[in-house]
């Protein structure tokens, strides 16, 4: 399939009602309104093709965009390319999901992540967040280095609180991610967790809530599912 052939396909699987819930979660014109359910199905016909989700991604389009992410291919992308997406992504389904998935499972991910995590641009120090926690996701426990993440932590239980809105949200994915991938910083992810107490995060116009850390990751231990990684970090 072509660029030309996706975008229409796109504009003819939009609809107003998809629209104006993207637009409360903080989507912007240009965008069709594409259901996410649609756009896996052309994930299935195009497969992995780095150009095209380099074009898809350039088109400034948000359908467009979210499927650049699915059908990236992260060994390909190289830091330049990864640092213009993320200075793309105006909401958060760009920057705490298409860029953070591809980013993740990239040869910079820690790289890029320390650097977003510095940003006073909300949505790039979100996407640092959200960079770390899906590599967590994905990456061997054998491969990190326990004493960074440790202290990110540490930052955390001092920080949080005190960060800007969406970085608050991710912030606690962060923790959650901590203590359910990696059981060596379950037990400090918790303890975070407890001393944070309740994350407040204004949600906007939507029904969406922010996950208690503490629960979210007893349960998981309840579940025996401690340490489980995931085989992608793109949902």
């Amino acid at each position: 399939m072509t660029l030309q052939v996706i975008m229409a396909a796109l504009e003819a699987n939009g609809s107003e009602q998809t629209k104006k819930v993207l637009k409360r979660h903080g989507a912007r014109e240009p965008f069709y309104g594409v259901k996410i359910a649609f756009l896996k199905t052309l994930v299935k016909k195009v497969k992995k093709n780095h150009a095209l989700s380099l074009a898809l991604y350039e088109t400034g389009n948000s359908d467009a965009m979210y499927l650049a992410g699915l059908i990236a291919e992260p060994e390909k992308m190289d830091k330049e390319t990864l640092q213009r997406w993320v200075e793309k992504a105006y909401w958060y389904l760009l920057s705490e999901c298409t860029v953070a998935w591809v980013t993740a499972e990239s040869n910079f991910a820690l790289e890029l992540a320390a650097e977003w995590l510095r940003s006073d641009n909300e949505c790039i120090a979100s996407a640092g967040w959200a960079t770390l926690s899906s590599y967590l996701s994905v990456t061997p426990n054998e491969k990190m280095e326990l004493p960074w993440f440790e202290a990110l932590l540490d930052r955390l239980a001092n920080q949080l609180h005190d960060a800007p809105n969406r970085v608050r949200y991710v912030m606690n994915g962060f923790i959650i991610a901590a203590g359910c991938y990696v059981p060596a910083l379950s037990a400090k992810a918790q303890d975070v967790a407890k001393k944070l107490g309740k994350v407040q995060v204004s949600m906007g116009e939507t029904a969406c809530k922010v996950p208690n850390a503490l629960a979210y990751i007893e349960k998981v231990k309840t579940m025996g599912r401690l340490g489980k990684k995931r085989k992608t970090a793109v949902c």
